[in-house]
């Protein structure tokens, strides 16, 4: 079933509107009730990397035991600055693992500087550099603490899997409605987007000293290991205090307030140019100060009507 997407952005030039970006969003308030929603909320989707909070959160409540940097590199789609390298790393070294144990695959550093650097020196494509390291590191020392095997973590029927599987669930609220598998290799979930904004609110909300609590303090401590230096996600968590943010492939964002209000929202095409304006507006009708969020606007994408404070 086709999800059924609203025009959410349109792309200006000298006044006329040369482009149209579709999509959905959805914002839930503290108690969970919708304080506005456009588009179509409610059909499955794949979070992509969105989810690696809740996997995370998941592997917390399996007793991995991680700094605030380690959770925030679990969490991340790093950018591949030396720090989240170097963060990745020490998640393994802390268990004992070694960093020829990751599957997912390699690559060259997600950003486009480091990338170029990365050529122009002549070194090759790692595991280590691939944006979703972090995530597969915690997966290996989540095993390591479980007794569980390394061989097989990704797939669907490993206990693993099976147990983030079910913390996404209770995080949602929501069975999962189909299984694929990431660009990574790790199993991919397919769920709505105000289940993923009720996830983000239950992160964001979590009371300190729980499992929840640890993966939500290190995403606020560490916005720089989320994302990168480079990347709007990282600069929209150091303006606005205490938000977690995390964006995904083909144009998925989540992003929760401490009070728990929370959005979520999908970009049809999957094309990361709408992404930033809707988010901006989606906050700025939750309250937040438009200030904070200019770095997210642009003179020449301006948000519809569905996204238009009242």
């Amino acid at each position: 079933m086709t999800p059924a997407h609203v025009p959410l952005v349109h792309l200006l030039r000298d006044g006329m509107v040369e482009g149209v970006h579709h999509g959905s969003v959805v914002a839930l308030a503290p108690d969970g009730s919708t304080l506005f929603e456009a588009g179509d909320p409610d059909s499955p989707m794949y979070p992509r990397s969105t989810a690696k909070p809740l996997q995370a959160v998941a592997m917390a409540r399996l007793g991995l035991r991680l700094d605030a940097a380690g959770f925030a590199i679990a969490s991340a789609s790093h950018s591949g600055e030396a720090r989240h390298l170097q963060a990745a790393a020490a998640v393994l070294a802390g268990h004992g693992i070694s960093p020829d144990e990751l599957r997912n695959p390699e690559d060259y550093p997600f950003d486009p500087v480091e990338r170029d650097a990365w050529v122009a020196d002549g070194r090759k494509p790692s595991r280590l550099a691939h944006n979703c390291s972090g995530k597969h590191a915690a997966m290996l020392a989540t095993c390591r603490e479980n007794g569980w095997p390394a061989d097989g973590y990704l797939g669907p029927g490993h206990p693993l899997q099976q147990a983030i599987r079910a913390t996404i669930e209770e995080l949602t609220g929501q069975p999962v409605s189909r299984v694929a598998v990431d660009g990574c290799g790790a199993p991919l979930f397919a769920l709505s987007l105000r289940g993923l904004a009720k996830a983000a609110s239950q992160i964001a909300t979590a009371t300190p000293g729980t499992p929840d609590f640890l993966v939500a303090q290190g995403i606020r401590q560490h916005p720089d290991l989320v994302a990168g230096s480079r990347r709007d996600v990282t600069a929209l968590m150091r303006a606005v205090p205490g938000l977690i943010a995390k964006d995904g492939f083909e144009a998925v964002q989540l992003a929760a307030l401490p009070d728990g209000t929370a959005v979520a929202l999908k970009i049809a095409d999957g094309g990361d140019r709408a992404r930033p304006p809707v988010l901006a507006a989606a906050l700025a009708r939750c309250g937040v100060d438009a200030e904070l969020l200019q770095p997210l606007t642009s003179d020449v994408l301006r948000v519809t009507e569905h996204l238009r404070a009242a």
